[in-house]
């Protein structure tokens, strides 16, 4: 039975990941940003357990997870929380592009951080749910697509350095999902939503189950994930 912290399990594909991995009976640790938000997620997914940290304030990760008891070990680290504001750069304030970068990159970043010891002894995996704005940028997509693009270059840098503790890193870049994040994205652009058109999330946590599972002998590094229809 591994143990597998997730962010993101609120929605979406962080909640397909959540209950496939729970369904098969592994330890499943879910983020939350507050106590109440916690409670909600342990109703919704019996079983699991909860951490409360929230990632639109990383400077605060480190000092909220020693105040709470720990998972004994960790095998994979899911990074599959994420925000989105559209805006032209002309129009975009520093507080937007401030707690984007908080909650898309910098947040990642120390989590990893801070249960990098654990995964070396287990020799584990870190996943990164990207996107396809972290491979190309398009107008006034520029905060959320810069976050994104530091956020592979977090996970490329992560797997030179840790490469040889057996820390195996992989990058998952969906396109359009059905989630609620892009029905707001619809809305901003100004577009009828219709989630039919674009990818379900469980076909996206089928790909990151894929990443995880995959035998010690190979990694999957990058992984790109498009619209079949």
């Amino acid at each position: 039975m591994a143990t597998h912290l997730i962010t993101g399990a609120g929605s979406g594909i962080g909640a397909a990941v959540a209950r496939r991995l729970l369904e098969r009976g592994d330890e499943v640790h879910l983020f939350a940003r507050d106590a109440g938000r916690a409670r909600e997620l342990a109703a919704e997914f019996p079983g699991a357990r909860t951490l409360v940290a929230d990632l639109s304030n990383p400077d605060r990760l480190s000092w909220a997870l020693d105040k709470q008891p720990l998972p004994d070990r960790v095998d994979t680290l899911l990074h599959i929380a994420g925000v989105v504001e559209l805006g032209a750069v002309g129009e975009l304030t520093p507080k937007t592009w401030n707690s984007t970068l908080a909650a898309n990159l910098v947040s990642p970043a120390e989590l990893t951080r801070l249960f990098l010891p654990q995964l070396r002894v287990t020799k584990g995996h870190v996943l990164f749910v990207n996107s396809g704005a972290g491979l190309n940028a398009h107008a006034t997509w520029s905060a959320y697509a810069a976050s994104k693009h530091g956020l592979k270059a977090l996970a490329d840098s992560l797997r030179a350095e840790e490469h040889t503790a057996g820390v195996r890193v992989t990058s998952v870049y969906p396109g359009r999902t059905a989630t609620p994040m892009q029905a707001k994205v619809h809305q901003q652009e100004g577009k009828p939503y219709d989630p039919a058109q674009w990818i379900d999330p469980e076909s996206v946590a089928t790909t990151i189950l894929l990443a995880i599972d995959l035998p010690r002998d190979a990694e999957i590094n990058d992984l790109s994930v498009r619209p079949g229809r």
